[in-house]
């Protein structure tokens, strides 16, 4: 059964059809890629699945609840965070505050509590920042637990997202360019972290333009062309569907989009 299932999903803007007809299934702790050329609707397709856009048209169920129409904070009750293509850091706090601000959807106040500072309220929030601390780590930033996001450089601010979205607990993450601006290093981390992701049971949906990462990590992949699906399938399947190298990939794909070495 998927953990996640699209119906006939569209999407228009003044008349305009960004997303048309979209339907498809993301089954449970796998890495499912989103591709297409730049303007094929994947960031149009990402704020469906988190509500920042209610559809034209079709239906959006996550573990068979529909969510069509929903709030943006009801999709992340449920269980779906995401990252953004670009950096959505709170600069004003360290960068353990900024996990922290994730983490807070999942806790249990009253008014009363908060006014007198209850000392359920003071092991809650120990609890919140210890759980915090090993997320961070957990993503490969245990130097920068005491650090200010400000002090942060590029790659580790990405990962510092993706610790945020998943001090929600999320069942299902959405990363939006995880690699977009990092060197051959940093991306080869997120392509570990991905990996490291699913491996801990969580559902990844990548929207990626680095081809070599997808095909590393991906266990399917949905490939958009002016927002309707072009193809789907393997990665195996999709570096060789003619369909997608002619209108993405482009000729001797098959070898420039091969998993980087170290790739999962």
């Amino acid at each position: 059964m998927s953990l996640l299932h699209v119906e006939q999903l569209g999407k228009e803007f003044g008349g305009v059809r960004a997303v048309a007809d979209l339907q498809f299934s993301i089954p449970a702790a796998k890495v499912f890629s989103i591709i297409g050329p730049n303007g094929a609707g994947k960031t149009t397709l990402l704020n469906l699945l988190t509500g920042v856009y209610v559809p034209s048209t079709g239906r959006i169920l996550f573990e068979q609840r529909d969510l069509t129409g929903r709030a943006p904070y009801e999709f992340a009750a449920c269980g779906i965070a995401r990252t953004f293509q670009n950096l959505q850091v709170f600069f004003n706090m360290s960068a353990l505050e900024n996990v922290m601000v994730g983490r807070y959807l999942r806790e249990r106040c009253s008014l009363p509590a908060a006014l007198f500072r209850f000392p359920s309220l003071g092991r809650a929030e120990g609890a919140a920042r210890a759980e915090c601390e090993e997320l961070m780590r957990f993503v490969g930033l245990g130097a920068y637990v005491a650090a200010s996001s400000d002090a942060m450089p590029y790659g580790a601010l990405k990962r510092l997202e993706i610790a945020r979205a998943l001090a929600t607990r999320p069942r299902l993450l959405l990363l939006d360019e995880p690699a977009a601006g990092l060197n051959p290093i940093e991306t080869l981390e997120i392509d570990a972290l991905i990996s490291k992701l699913a491996d801990s049971g969580i559902t990844v949906v990548l929207v990626e333009h680095n081809m070599r990462l997808v095909m590393g990590v991906s266990d399917h992949i949905l490939v958009l062309d002016y927002g309707k699906q072009l193809a789907e399938g393997t990665a195996d399947e999709v570096r060789r569907d003619p369909k997608v190298i002619e209108a993405y990939l482009g000729a001797g794909a098959a070898g420039d989009a091969a998993p980087a070495q170290g790739a999962h």
